[in-house]
């Protein structure tokens, strides 16, 4: 979109809201570009804590990970669609509500960034994402005042942001997207200006988290056997863990050593000593093979689903954080024969993706040429009866819309009664591959009433499913016998806000009291400041309490000039000791 669009016409951009970190982009002149935050940082951090009595996201958050685990949340997306709530602070909310806090920053900055706030978003989610989790992104954006229409598959966006549409030549390419807590295989067909998507798989529940989470619990397992102690998994001290071991992670990606140090960490007895735990990438890597084993299964799915050999790829993409690892890499090139391209920042990728679908959409002139198509990544389908002679059998799936569909899709099945004089049908909606509903995910159920009495067998309902390029499914029941046709609603299912609960949810967001914006680089620049404080001992410890010392004076008096030289320093410190 131009820049004079961007001024007065319909401004749309790009989120990709991560698990560890999130992003805004935008494209001017028709190339994208990441928006940066309040700290002049493109990554944003997905976290959210309490500071004080108000809500901070990003980088101030996370630097409170260490010092206050109580108040502050991280990798809620992947409880995304589920039940699950987190205590804040004398807070509890759900990952929906966590989301919004975490869009409504990347809103701000945009805003900050642009002049305006945008008129809409695209918003990127796993292609392995549910209908429960992609309704959960949707009234996230709502909560957080975004306007959506339209979610990207990650994968898809990557595509997108490699240009890979641009190139002449026809090809068979497959998008690896190892995030920090979700991992997505893609197989695409790209001819010209067209890219169709031709399968995906994943695992909503595996990302780089699980590396560090692996490391950790060697590292528990160090200190148990050294120094006879435990660590509870909520504390202070087991995120310091997982900080430290997150760093070890990097540089064993770097290097073929790496250590994982903890300062001033507090034993069983009360003690406080360092404790520290060399381990080489082999040591590393013996440690993450049930994870990389766990990476294989979906990418054979992908390419089973597409009837491809590994030999037929003729591009690998890896994107995602994650799959800066080397193992990942040796993994993919084991499978295909080929290192994996990685010519993007692998972390903007999806984010540059996302704002030139959303250009697409705004009807940026750059793009008309660009068509883009996807599949569904799950069956959809509904439970049934089968009867065996004279025997019921239920909890039977009967898949309606089979995954690897081309959506947009609407398809249609005819059902009967069971019983005679049946009057009532609950009809159980569920997503998945096995043939009984007991292992697939329920999704939502519907009431189907006013059917009349008649024999078992002889009064028929039909089932339509639409399922849009949202990913988002809409089901439409028609009792044959009285042309009565019903647009229903999904009822409310777990982890996902009824009406009485969003209008709650959005109240109580209005209610929040968000750290101001323009205060979030002295917020950070502080909790980084006391977050190395504790890890840190002897002198240079004593020269961060001084810096620390002034910088909080140079902002009790509300001195700009002096709190600008302070910030400086303080942060020269804290790169210089890290």
């Amino acid at each position: 979109m131009r820049d004079q669009d961007q001024a007065h016409g319909h401004l749309v951009v790009g989120m990709d809201l991560g698990t560890t970190h999130s992003l805004v982009a935008v494209v001017e002149n028709g190339r994208p570009r990441v928006l940066r935050n309040a700290v002049g940082e493109v990554l944003t951090p997905s976290v959210v804590a309490i500071d004080g009595d108000a809500v901070v996201t990003g980088a101030a958050a996370l630097a409170r990970t260490t010092v206050a685990a109580s108040e502050t949340v991280t990798a809620f997306k992947r409880d995304m669609g589920s039940s699950k709530t987190y205590s804040i602070g004398d807070r509890t909310l759900t990952p929906i509500e966590l989301s919004a806090c975490v869009l409504r920053g990347l809103k701000d900055d945009a805003e900050a960034a642009l002049g305006r706030a945008p008129d809409e978003a695209v918003i990127s989610v796993p292609a392995y994402f549910n209908d429960l989790q992609r309704r959960a992104t949707h009234q996230a954006a709502e909560l957080a005042g975004l306007h959506v229409e339209r979610l990207i598959n990650e994968p898809t966006a990557a595509a997108i942001a490699f240009g890979l549409h641009q190139l002449e030549r026809e090809q068979q390419v497959v998008v690896l997207d190892l995030g920090g807590g979700t991992f997505d295989v893609t197989v695409l067909e790209i001819i010209e200006e067209v890219i169709e998507i031709q399968s995906s798989a994943g695992d909503s529940r595996l990302g780089g988290e699980d590396f560090t989470q692996a490391l950790a619990e060697r590292f528990a397992r160090h200190l148990q056997e050294q120094h006879h102690c435990t660590l509870e998994p909520a504390s202070d001290a087991w995120a310091r863990v997982l900080a430290a071991c997150e760093t070890a992670k990097k540089t064993l990606s770097r290097d073929g050593q790496g250590r994982i140090t903890v300062n001033g960490l507090k034993l069983s007895e009360g003690r406080r000593r360092d404790v520290d735990l060399e381990i080489s990438r082999q040591e590393a890597e013996a440690l993450w093979q049930p994870i990389l084993e766990r990476i294989r299964g979906p990418i054979r799915r992908a390419l089973r689903d597409a009837e491809l050999n590994p030999s037929d790829v003729d591009e690998v993409l890896a994107v995602g954080g994650a799959s800066r690892m080397p193992c990942f890499t040796a993994l993919a090139e084991e499978i295909f024969g080929r290192t994996p391209a990685s010519d993007h920042s692998v972390d903007e990728v999806v984010a540059l993706g996302a704002a030139l679908q959303a250009a697409l959409k705004a009807g940026d002139a750059a793009l008309d040429d660009l068509i883009v198509t996807d599949v569904a990544p799950f069956t959809l389908g509904v439970e049934t009866v089968s009867m065996i002679g004279a025997q019921a059998i239920a909890g039977l799936f009967s898949p309606i819309l089979e995954r690897g569909t081309v959506i947009p899709a609407s398809r249609v099945h005819t059902y009967s009664t069971v019983e005679n004089r049946q009057t009532v049908i609950e009809l159980k909606i569920y997503q998945g591959e096995h043939a009984t509903c007991d292992r697939n995910l329920l999704i939502g159920s519907l009431t189907i009433s006013d059917i009349p009495p008649r024999p078992a067998g002889e009064e028929t309902i039909e089932v339509r499913f639409t399922y849009d390029l949202n990913g988002v499914l809409e089901v439409e029941v028609i009792v044959l016998s009285t042309c009565l046709k019903q647009d229903l609603v999904l009822e409310q299912s777990a982890g996902r806000l009824s009406a009485a609960e969003l209008e709650q949810a959005r109240s109580a967001m209005a209610g929040l009291k968000f750290h101001p914006r323009d205060a979030l680089p002295n917020t950070t620049a502080l909790a980084r400041a006391e977050a190395l404080h504790v890890e840190i001992l002897g002198p240079p410890r004593q020269v961060l309490a001084r810096a620390i010392a002034a910088f909080r004076s140079a902002i009790e008096l509300q001195d700009a000039e002096l709190i600008e030289v302070t910030r400086s320093e303080l942060a020269g410190l804290v790169e210089s000791f890290r």
